[in-house]
């Protein structure tokens, strides 16, 4: 009977470092507020005293993610470090599968049809609400019920199954769709295992390890390469996929900018112009949730809630699209 193999440890590696990396698996995510927290759980059981979680510090924070990435290498998963858009731009180190297909990864723990709507939902995210007009890449409840099932065809013959060449239905069976229901419950989801991101505002969008995961798949999926808009796009300053942050305010200009890369960014250059079609950044055009809850429509929109009833923010933000178009049009004419 062969010996189960199993992979060679770094120097050092003890029960401490095992617990670190089994819940940092299972979190998926880990900034350094919550290692201190980890990590003072895991050594007050090991000392058999309490440890405050303000004794750890960074150096020895550091060490632990260094142990535990040699000792996943070698089966090929890694830990990388990255930084929210948004806020202050917290450091996040993210736990990823480094060969294995994300969405193929997602699937072990979901099902067809949740896939199905996964798809469906980043098709919204980067595709109908990510136009020259407004670059949101988050969708609010309401958008994000819209996808819930999938769009009824042309072709589709008898309960939505496409229809053979003799006109019959065929005999594949129809992705049904979700109940509004498992639509909450998948979302939420989502959020807990890290895929998501959950605002105040309560905007969906794809979160630090997403991005991370996601990158080669979504720029194979959303970006064609002949086509000189592309869906997505990268921050001047760090070369990262950006879905919040700052735009310039040439309509056709696709520089974007971070908004904790942009202090930085505009040290070096001090007339802080556009770095690619020389026009004045005025800090005022976003990218994200920002393009809809910037826009004046919104304000009113959230008004009129307060006063009786929510309003969907899908009605909000074609109210900001069609504002923004009125503004360019009034622009135009002066």
């Amino acid at each position: 009977m062969e010996e189960e193999w199993e992979p060679p440890l770094p120097a050092g590696y003890n029960e401490t470092n095992r617990a670190f990396l089994q819940a940092f698996i299972a979190r998926g995510t880990l900034t350094f507020r919550e290692a201190q927290t980890v990590l003072a759980e895991i050594k007050s059981i090991s000392m058999e005293e309490q440890v405050d979680p303000a004794s750890i510090e960074m150096e020895e924070f550091s060490e632990y993610i260094k142990m535990a990435r040699e000792a996943v290498e070698a089966l090929d998963f890694d830990i990388r470090l990255t930084r929210r858009q948004a806020g202050a731009g917290e450091r996040v180190w993210v736990f990823i599968n480094a060969h294995s297909d994300p969405p193929t990864q997602m699937a072990t723990t979901h099902t067809a049809e949740e896939m199905a709507y996964i798809k469906r939902l980043l098709d919204s995210m980067f595709e109908e609400y990510n136009t020259q007009r407004m670059e949101v890449m988050a969708v609010d409840e309401g958008q994000a019920l819209k996808v819930s099932r999938p769009p009824r065809s042309r072709e589709s013959g008898v309960n939505g199954r496409p229809n053979g060449e003799n006109g019959e239905g065929a005999a594949t069976p129809a992705d049904r769709g979700l109940k509004h229901s498992e639509v909450l419950s998948l979302l939420s989801s989502l959020v807990a295992e890290g895929w998501l991101e959950k605002s105040r505002r309560e905007f969906y969008s794809l979160s630090p390890r997403s991005l991370v995961e996601l990158w080669s798949w979504l720029v194979e999926t959303y970006n064609d390469p002949e086509d000189d808009w592309q869906n997505i796009k990268f921050c001047e300053a760090c070369k990262e996929i950006i879905t919040y942050g700052q735009r310039c305010s040439v309509v056709e200009c696709v520089a974007r900018l971070h908004d904790i890369c942009q202090d930085g960014y505009w040290r070096t250059r001090r007339d802080k112009k556009c770095p690619k079609c020389e026009t004045a950044w005025d800090g005022k055009h976003f990218v994200g949730e920002r393009a809809v809850t910037s826009r004046a429509g919104f304000q009113r929109g959230r008004g009129r809630k307060s006063g009786g009833g929510r309003r969907s923010d899908l009605a909000d933000a074609i109210a900001a699209q069609q504002a923004a178009a009125e503004d360019d049009g009034e622009d135009m004419e002066d």
